[in-house]
């Protein structure tokens, strides 16, 4: 096993409970976990730990009703770059990080060069993020759009 960040951990069934049960409900106290686990406190907490450190457990944080805080609409657009050399990969990651409204990014191997999920309120929002953000960021050849209808399965298990 390694503790160093970025190496990969070897799991066994007692972490990988614990990322399961972590996984519905991050707030879970340490005592209620290692219940759950049937462990008791300290190795639990020392596990947690460990998880963390290198981490395989990378953050915790709320789960946002879409519809709650008027970002209901989503749309997944395929990117197209001019430019796919490690510098115009690099600008292109360092601005799509800056637009809030890009929830995510991911490059793609295929007929296309990226792959991101965009939140906003409404069609006209997304139109206005798609003209004045996405088509402005380093490279952007062209782009593909498409509305989701309906959230079948989103966040984990």
């Amino acid at each position: 096993m390694t503790d160093e960040p970025g190496k990969t951990l070897s799991l066994d069934r007692l972490d990988r409970a614990i990322l399961r049960v972590l996984s519905v409900n991050g707030r879970i106290s340490v005592a209620e976990l290692a219940r759950r686990i049937g462990r008791s406190k300290t190795p639990t907490q020392a596990r947690l730990q460990r998880l963390e450190k290198s981490q395989v457990i990378r953050g915790y944080r709320a789960i946002l009703d879409p519809i709650g805080i008027g970002a209901a609409h989503v749309a997944f657009v395929e990117v197209r770059l001019s430019d796919t050399r490690e510098a115009a990969l690099r600008d292109f990651n360092a601005a799509a990080r800056d637009i809030p409204e890009i929830e995510e990014c991911h490059l793609i191997a295929g007929g296309f060069d990226y792959l991101l999920k965009v939140r906003t309120p409404g069609i006209s929002s997304y139109r206005r993020v798609l003209a004045e953000s996405i088509s402005s960021l380093p490279y952007v050849a062209s782009t593909s759009t498409y509305v989701a209808m309906e959230a079948v399965k989103e966040l984990g298990p």
